[in-house]
Parts: C-alpha cells; structure tokens; sequence
C-alpha cells in the first residue's frame, strides 16, 4: 500500500455535490484538527494530509502517539483482511476552535475507510470492522431521507460532539450520501462550516427546495418505469461496470425526451429542478437493478 491524499469535501451548494442531499444521508460532525491517516506497508506507516510521516519527520506528534501507545492499531492491519485499508482520521490538536474537552486533545477520530480501489466504505460496514478492534471514530449525529437545508441547519446548531458543556456548536457537518456520485462520476462529500455557511446561506442556496424535490421524486415514480430501464440497458453492447454513466445518462435523456409533454400537462407546468430529477433518476436505476452497481 502507498500513500493516499484524503479526498476534498466539497462546500454544499456548489456544483461538486450538487444532488447530494436526494437519498439517504449520513450526516457526522466535522472536528477542527489536523488531517491523518493509517495503512500497512510492511509495517505501519501514517500521513498527513499531503505526504506520508516518520518518527522523525512526525505531524504534530499523531505517528508516534499512535506507533508506541495504539497496540489497537498494529492488531487491526495485522488481520490479513485489513491490511489493503486505509484509515482517516482527525488528529485533534489545536487549531481554530479551542472549546474541545480537554479530555478529547490528543486523540484520532477515524471518520473513514478506504477499499484498496479507491472507494469509501459504507459506515454501517466499517462501524462494525471498527468496534472489533475498539478503534475510536465519529458517528453520524442523523440518517436522514432527503434532508431539507433548515434541517441540516438545525444538525449545525445542535451539533455538540466533544465539545465543553456551554461552550456553543462545533466547527460544522459533513453530509455522506454512500448511493450518491458527482456529474463526474466521483464518490464525494459534502460539507457545511457553521459560521461561513451562516453568512453566505441565502446566497448561495436560496429558498428551500424540499416541495421541488418531492415533485421530482414524484414525476420519476410515475413516469420512469422498471421496463424503460431495462430496455435501455439491454441496447447498450457488451455491457460492462464502465458503461454505468453512459446507462444513467442515456435513461435519463431518454425519459426527459419521451415524457416531458405528459409530464408538464400532468403536473400542471411544474417548476422542475433538473439535476434534482437525474438523481433520483439514479435511485431509480438503482432500485431497478441492483446487481449491476
């Protein structure tokens, strides 16, 4: 295994993540410290957020707190199942916001796990795997179906892990959605920073979009059909997992170019959020069949 940057988790409302918050959501608390991670290379070998660390070349004492004191560690990647994983975690030092608990200091918080392909493992996966080795990581303050922005506001506000008794909110959320990939067909995430969000949320997001977002989903229930899909995917040759955009992409203009006329008699000229209605397209697809995600 080598050295692995942790991905950038993208501001919510950008177009990055633009249909992250149509599904299930995951949403954890964002902790104010220093990027970390963990693998097996022959021996245990830790980075930070841009290069791999030693003993002597260390990120503010992460490697060798966890290389001497964390025997929990060395027993995970010494599990031959583990040892192609990569762990990321929140090295908690000093930074921005010092109203932590002081018994929180100095301490890793594994907030995720990455497969040696490159993708995420699902929480409710590596939640399990974690509890095995009493390894410490974040859990998520909700799971939430199609979170609105005024709920997710609301889990910024109330978001108070580990932080002192009467000290306020911590630095922000992040929101995961496991089904969820990006225009570009990347697995990301998306974040809220609870004072920058605060100022620039009606700018940036505009009036809430939970009544659109029921409307897509609704017009996709009625009009995208199992059959549809599977027409479209029985056309596309000698089918492979790397033809999975040009599938989502061709059912959805399909659809669009075959429905939109009964659509809009139907719903009466309907306010229709595009991007909101590809990606529930994508459950759809998703829903329709599974075996080939």
């Amino acid at each position: 295994m080598a050295f692995v940057k942790y991905q950038h988790i993208e501001r919510l409302g950008t177009d990055e993540v633009d249909g992250i918050t149509i599904g299930k959501c995951y949403v954890f608390p964002k902790i104010d410290g220093t990027n970390g991670s963990l693998w097996w290379d022959d021996g245990l070998c830790a980075g930070s957020r841009n290069r791999q660390l030693s003993l002597d070349n260390d990120n503010q004492g992460f490697f060798n707190a966890v290389f001497h004191k964390d025997g929990n560690i060395s027993n995970f990647f010494c599990d031959s199942l583990n040892e192609y994983l990569t762990l990321f975690c929140e090295w908690l030092v000093p930074h921005s916001l010092k109203t932590y608990r002081s018994d929180a200091w100095r301490k890793y918080y594994i907030f995720d796990v990455m497969d040696y392909d490159g993708t995420y493992l699902h929480y409710d996966e590596y939640s399990k795997l974690l509890d095995k080795y009493d390894l410490e990581y974040i859990r998520p303050l909700a799971i939430i179906e199609n979170p609105s922005t005024e709920k997710l506001l609301e889990f910024l506000e109330s978001n108070h892990y580990l932080i002192e008794d009467g000290k306020g909110s911590g630095e922000g959320i992040v929101i995961k959605n496991y089904d969820y990939r990006n225009r570009y067909g990347r697995q990301t995430w998306a974040k809220m920073v609870r004072n920058e969000f605060k100022e620039k949320h009606n700018k940036e997001m505009g009036a809430p979009v939970v009544k659109m977002r029921m409307t897509e989903e609704d017009i996709v229930e009625k009009y995208l059909t199992g059959e549809m899909i599977k027409k479209t995917f029985a056309k596309i040759p000698e089918w492979s997992s790397k033809k999975i955009l040009l599938l989502l992409g061709t059912v959805y203009h399909d659809f669009v170019n075959e429905e939109i006329w009964q659509i809009i008699k139907d719903f009466k000229y309907p306010k229709i959020d595009f991007g909101a209605l590809y990606q529930f397209t994508i459950l759809k697809i998703k829903k329709t069949m599974p075996e080939i995600f």
